[in-house]
């Protein structure tokens, strides 16, 4: 004779089947967690952006150039630039501000030797590394013919200052795309190369994340991947654990860091295998929870991966053993509406030092990273 189930016995199953899919459910939607230990050299760093994101690289570079390698600069200028003004960021720094506001910048409207003696006081009081290292860099800068926003004026006046710190003229390597925009430039991606409009990636026939990486790492660099799928992976992380705690609202607000982030780890990178390390910041309105007026080209709302996945990086890191970060900068209500990155005060008087908080986050992030490294 077969033995019947109790009817409660069914139930009971159906509830732990149901309880089970339930936790599955929530593993696979569990929260982005830390960036792995890799064995990264970590005086093997570089470091590159587009225009607030090229204004951040080149104050990490500055702020600590022990580390730095070297530096890719699209669209931006000198360090420490708006010297703590909004108004001078928009104005003489760059002509990104209100309609009503004139632009004024100029073959001399960033004051060079002004931003020279600041970075002498920053290092005389402790809180950038020894500037003199910045000689011994590799640097690219990359400006379009037809960029109104960070004009080409803006970037001559970086090549003064990398000049007065002692960088050779044969260790940088400045590009000039006559037709392009404000713009990330592609080989094939994104809209057309000349205009300046969001997502701000251009596709200019021209890759300037091969022409940063090469430069940087010279004879070292292998041909990338030829196929389109990435051999490596785009791993999200929780951002907020690297955010040093400041106060009851440094996690929260006012940090102009957005609660996760992005890295690019190829397989060799994954395994073990010393790897180095790059890291790259996008620029205004390409942050991944930035919401655009129009919707992005890979869908959504928001603009997600789309800076992340399609300038270039990863093809180069496959072939390279390098590992790319991609940290992620947040809109602030008045303060930063457009999800820049801090190279005007936004967040603190310290924001162009070692002591400012995304320079700290962004390192801590950097160790991190280097943590799992053997010899």
């Amino acid at each position: 004779m077969s033995k019947r189930l109790h009817p409660l016995s069914s139930l009971l199953r159906a509830a732990v089947s149901l309880a089970a899919a339930a936790l599955a459910a929530i593993a696979l939607a569990a929260p982005p967690g830390a960036l792995p230990a890799l064995n990264i050299a970590i005086e093997d760093t570089s470091v590159s952006g587009i225009s607030s994101g090229g204004f951040m690289s080149v104050q990490m570079q500055v702020a600590h150039s022990g580390i730095v390698r070297g530096a890719g600069v699209v669209a931006g200028g000198p360090y420490y630039c708006a010297q703590d003004s909004v108004l001078k960021a928009t104005t003489e720094c760059s002509c990104t501000g209100a309609p009503t506001l004139s632009c004024k910048v100029g073959e001399a409207s960033t004051a060079v030797p002004e931003l020279v003696a600041a970075t002498r006081a920053f290092r005389a009081e402790g809180r950038i590394d020894d500037p003199a290292q910045i000689a011994r860099q590799r640097v690219v800068t990359v400006v379009g013919g037809k960029d109104a926003l960070v004009p080409a004026a803006i970037t001559r006046q970086l090549h003064g200052y990398y000049d007065a710190f002692g960088l050779p003229a044969a260790a940088l390597k400045p590009v000039t795309l006559d037709a392009a925009g404000h713009t990330m430039p592609t080989t094939a991606y994104g809209g057309a190369c000349g205009t300046t409009d969001e997502p701000y990636i251009g596709s200019c026939g021209f890759e300037a994340a091969h022409a940063i990486l090469e430069w940087i790492y010279g004879p070292d660099v292998t041909p990338p991947r030829t196929t389109p799928t990435p051999a490596g992976r785009f791993v999200e992380f929780d951002q907020r654990a690297y955010i040093p705690a400041t106060g009851f609202f440094s996690h929260l607000w006012g940090t102009g860091l957005d609660k996760t982030g992005w890295v690019y780890i190829p397989p060799a990178c994954a395994a073990g295998e010393r790897c180095r390390l790059h890291v790259v910041f996008h620029g205004c309105k390409q942050g991944q929870s930035f919401l655009p007026l129009r919707r992005p080209p890979d869908g959504g709302l928001y603009n997600g991966t789309t800076f992340v996945r399609n300038t270039g990086y990863d093809r180069w890191a496959d072939t390279n053993r390098l590992v790319v970060l991609f940290p992620q900068a947040v809109s602030i209500p008045w303060k930063n509406p457009n999800g820049c990155w801090d190279w005007w005060g936004y967040t603190d008087a310290h924001y162009a030092t070692r002591d400012g908080i995304q320079i700290r986050s962004v390192r801590a992030m950097i160790e991190r990273l280097a943590s799992g490294r053997h010899d």
